[in-house]
């Protein structure tokens, strides 16, 4: 086996260790996808696969909508409280800071490493969401321009 194989095993044991199903799976379909020589997929995979997870995301955070678990008035009563007022505007910065973060994530892919390391450590030992790194690339972007403005 090849010594390239190393990060996606050590991954793979971490989210088994941290009890991450699907961190876990994502490094083992990577890897049987690498063993098998099937690597003409990575491209795919990276130019489009963040926009199928976003997707398949969005298709389960809708789907009390659609399945009527979640109705018009319900939506209504959230702009009547400040959890619900909360949430809307902390909704629209971390979508934001993900946008930014996909910026970044172009701009310095050397990045990602860091990245993924953060969010592997928060979803295998923290219970954390494997989103973080958009949010997290998001959000460094937003620190790196704060920087650059405490600078000049």
């Amino acid at each position: 086996m090849s010594w390239d194989n190393i990060p996606l095993l050590l991954i793979l044991a971490l989210s088994v260790i941290g009890q991450n199903q699907s961190v876990a799976l994502a490094a083992a379909v990577l890897l049987i996808l690498k063993l098998l020589g099937l690597t003409a997929w990575f491209p795919l995979l990276e130019s489009k696969g963040l926009n199928w997870g976003i997707t398949l995301l969005t298709i389960a955070i809708l789907a009390p909508l659609a399945s009527g678990k979640i109705s018009l008035r319900d939506m209504y009563a959230s702009f009547g409280n400040l959890q619900g007022l909360s949430a809307i505007a902390i909704g629209i910065f971390v979508a934001w800071a993900a946008g930014q973060g996909i910026t970044l994530v172009k701009a310095s892919p050397e990045t990602v490493t860091s990245l993924v390391l953060g969010t592997v450590i928060g979803v295998a030992f923290f219970q954390g969401i494997a989103v973080g790194p958009l949010i997290a690339a998001g959000l460094l972007s937003l620190l790196m321009s704060l920087l650059k403005l405490l600078q000049g």
